[in-house]
C-alpha cells in the first residue's frame, strides 16, 4: 500500500471511530484571559534576603576574558555554568550595567578561567570595576580565540559566543566551546556565603 493508500485507511479509520477529519475540524477553546499580577498579589523578594538565601549555594569562581582592539579585558564571574554536551556549550551571567560585556561582546568570543584555591587575591582584582585589571597579572592570548589565558588556573574554556538572552537585570550568554583544558593536580577556589572557601578532604 503507497503513501496515499495509507492515508485514505487513516481517515476512514478516524471517521469510523468518530474522530473528527479535516472536514470536521476541531472546536478551538476560547483564549484565556490575560493580565499582569497585582502588586497586592505578589510582594518583591527584598534584595537583601534574596542574597542571603542564595549565598549558601557554593559556586565555584572563574575570570571571563576577552581581548578586543583595546587589549585584554575581563570580570570576575561565578555565575557560569556547563550548558550542553553535545553541542558543546557553556554559559555565564553578566549585569546589564558591566562595563566589561560590551567589550567581550564586540570580541565575539572569551576565555573561561577557572581559578584554583590559591588565586583569590586574583579574583578581587578582576572583580575591581576601573581599574587596571591585568596589572602584574602573567598570561597569553589563547591558541583558539586569542583570549587573555591566565597563568596558573587549573582550568580554562576557550568559546564564541553563540547567543545572548535577557534575564532581569542580566544577560545569560550561551558560548561554543572551541577548546579547553585542565590541570587534573588543581583544586578550585570557592565562593560561599560572601567569604572564598577550598574543598578538604
Amino acid at each position: 500500500m503507497g503513501h496515499a493508500g495509507m492515508a485514505a485507511a487513516a481517515v476512514r479509520y478516524l471517521r469510523s471511530a468518530g474522530a473528527p477529519t479535516a472536514a470536521e475540524p476541531y472546536e478551538t477553546m476560547p483564549r484565556p484571559v490575560l493580565r499582569a499580577v497585582g502588586d497586592d498579589e505578589r510582594p518583591p523578594v527584598d534584595a537583601g534576603e534574596f542574597r542571603r538565601v542564595l549565598g549558601h549555594f557554593a559556586t565555584g569562581v572563574t575570570v571571563v576574558t576577552a581581548y578586543d582592539e583595546d587589549g585584554p579585558t575581563g570580570f570576575a564571574c561565578q555565575s557560569f555554568t556547563s550548558l550542553s554536551l553535545d553541542p558543546p556549550l557553556v554559559a555565564f551571567m553578566v549585569a546589564r550595567t558591566s562595563a566589561t560585556w560590551p567589550r567581550i561582546a564586540r570580541a565575539g568570543v572569551f576565555c573561561v578561567n577557572v581559578l584554583g584555591d590559591h588565586q583569590g587575591e586574583l579574583c578581587r582584582a578582576f572583580a575591581v570595576s576601573g581599574a587596571d585589571k591585568f596589572a602584574g597579572v602573567t598570561w597569553a592570548r589563547s591558541a583558539a580565540t586569542g583570549s587573555p589565558l591566565l597563568a596558573g588556573v587549573p582550568a580554562w574554556i576557550d568559546c564564541t559566543i553563540q547567543t545572548v538572552h535577557t534575564g532581569g537585570d542580566h544577560l545569560i550568554v550561551v558560548g561554543r566551546v572551541e577548546t579547553l583544558d585542565a590541570d587534573q593536580d588543581g583544586a578550585p577556589l570557592l565562593f560561599h556565603q560572601g567569604r572564598f572557601g577550598r574543598l578538604t578532604s
